[in-house]
């Protein structure tokens, strides 16, 4: 594995679609305009917004997460409070935003934001001000505005769950940041960042077998980047009290490499249909490789999955990247790669 990983703005990888994200942060950084960050849980949006925030810094970054803010204090947490402005209130305080001004503040899952602290903050996106619990005068701020989120907000706003015109007013420069599963090419490059950290943190560096490594390499990682780097410190640590061995795995990676184990003898992938009803070579039956040995690698299943996708459709490319449930880049990134010839 690459013993030097691309890390540019703190993101390791060298897929095309962490280099989109690298790019994005480079023109969003330019302004200091409102940027939304989008992506599933454990993706790294607070690694991003560090990032657009160093890449052109100014004051504190400060992170504000939404999700946290419970009860009748979290009003106060954000705009502070006057002294005396209720039962406990002995001295005034500054909120996160005020501690934000001339920087950025970060919004981190804003759409678990309640809808009356969405009022207060659509107040601070269009005037630039705030008024402290308790308080009399209207400050103003100068800030720049970066929110996260794991939720569909267009869903939240359909819902009644989320302001549409805070939405519209947030929704100024998006970047969507993919999850691991999509740019399955950094996951070798993650693992030997994570392990090259270990040491700094006082966890022994280790190397992972190759039946490990092709665990690692093969699992969906829901929980993204996050749950690899917890998995490879919990590994290291287990390191350290001897040899590591496959049961010293986390639970759902050695479900993953037991239910591999279990299916070697016959390497059987279903291609399922989209949800178009309209798309007639898309209603296809599935198809199941058998690869020569017992094991197949996964350049080799994904190659083996296009190519019959491209067989059912007659080479029609867009219909496959349907069935494939994948987008025509990423399927045309991915011919190109294998060497499929275009007709």
């Amino acid at each position: 594995m690459n013993r030097n990983p691309a890390s540019t703005h703190g993101l390791v990888g060298q897929s095309p679609e962490i280099g989109a994200v690298r790019r994005l942060i480079d023109k969003a950084s330019r302004t200091r305009l409102p940027v939304l960050l989008l992506g599933e849980t454990g993706t790294g949006k607070e690694v991003v917004a560090r990032a657009l925030h160093n890449a052109n810094p100014r004051g504190q970054f400060v992170p504000i997460d939404c999700g946290s803010l419970v009860g009748t204090l979290m009003e106060s947490e954000l705009f502070g409070h006057a002294k005396g402005s209720f039962s406990g209130a002995a001295e005034s305080k500054k909120g996160l935003v005020e501690l934000a001004d001339g920087g950025t503040a970060f919004f981190d899952e804003i759409g678990d934001l309640p809808l009356e602290m969405q009022v207060k903050l659509l107040r601070l996106l269009q005037e630039s001000e705030f008024r402290a619990v308790g308080g009399l005068q209207w400050r103003k701020v100068d800030l720049r505005i970066i929110a996260a989120t794991h939720r569909d907000l267009k869903a939240e706003v359909a819902a009644g769950r989320f302001r549409q015109d805070l939405f519209y007013r947030l929704n100024v420069f998006t970047i969507h940041i993919p999850p691991l599963r999509e740019r399955r090419g950094d996951i070798g490059i993650l693992i030997d960042h994570f392990l090259d950290a270990a040491p700094v943190a006082g966890i022994p560096r280790f190397y992972p077998s190759r039946e490990i490594l092709e665990t690692l390499l093969s699992y969906s990682w829901p929980g993204n980047v996050r749950e690899l780097k917890h998995s490879i410190d919990r590994m290291a640590l287990l390191h350290s009290e001897g040899v590591l061995q496959m049961a010293d795995l986390p639970s759902e990676l050695a479900r993953h490499h037991q239910r591999a184990e279990a299916g070697l003898g016959r390497l059987s992938i279903a291609i399922s249909a989209p949800e178009d009803p309209d798309c007639g070579a898309c209603r296809l039956p599935s198809h199941t490789l058998t690869p020569k040995s017992p094991v197949i690698s996964i350049p080799e299943s994904e190659k083996q999955t296009i190519a019959a996708a491209l067989e059912a459709t007659n080479g029609e490319r867009s219909k496959a990247a349907k069935i494939l449930k994948t987008s025509r880049t990423t399927l045309y990134r991915k011919m190109k790669e294998y060497g499929f010839t275009a007709k």
